[in-house]
């Protein structure tokens, strides 16, 4: 298990590396990311009621690197979606159930444990939900970013 969240991490954070090798020192603490967390769904995020979004870096509704955090709790589903841009994910704490497809179904679900890394490629629709526990995912992306579901009917922003 840890080794499995070290890869991820160091995945992660090799993206990360990649994409700020020319952006400002940032050092968060986790107090830090709580006071910059917002219930309001932003640019690339699912507008599921619950979820809360922190903007940890850049912006996801302008062009350039940003990272996000989602806290998703127990009991969400989020339908399936796809984003403009291509983003790479880290499950930082929970079991997070993510699939990839225009529709949600079990069979297409995997089960991503603690540390467990993941591709949102551009325009792939995906999808995701948590059962009994609470999940928090970092999110990778080069903006701007946004999310565009599969059926509008399923868009909880409208």
């Amino acid at each position: 298990m840890v080794k499995s969240l070290t890869s991820g991490a160091a995945a992660l954070a090799l993206c990360i590396a990649a994409a700020w090798a020319a952006a400002p020192e940032i050092r968060l603490t986790p107090a830090e990311m709580e006071a910059l967390a917002t219930h309001a769904a932003g640019a690339g995020t699912s507008g599921v009621a619950g979820i809360v979004t922190t903007v940890l870096a850049g912006d996801p509704g302008k062009p350039g690197p940003y990272t996000i955090r989602l806290s998703v709790p127990a009991h969400t589903r989020i339908a399936p979606h796809a984003h403009r841009d291509d983003r790479a994910a880290v499950v930082v704490s929970g079991t997070w159930y993510f699939g990839y497809g225009r529709t949600a179904t079990d069979e297409a679900k995997k089960t991503l444990p603690r540390g467990s890394f993941y591709s949102e490629p551009a325009g792939l629709a995906h999808f995701a939900e948590t059962k009994d526990e609470p999940v928090v995912v970092y999110i990778t992306g080069f903006g701007p970013s946004d999310t565009v579901y599969v059926n509008p009917a399923d868009d909880p922003r409208k």
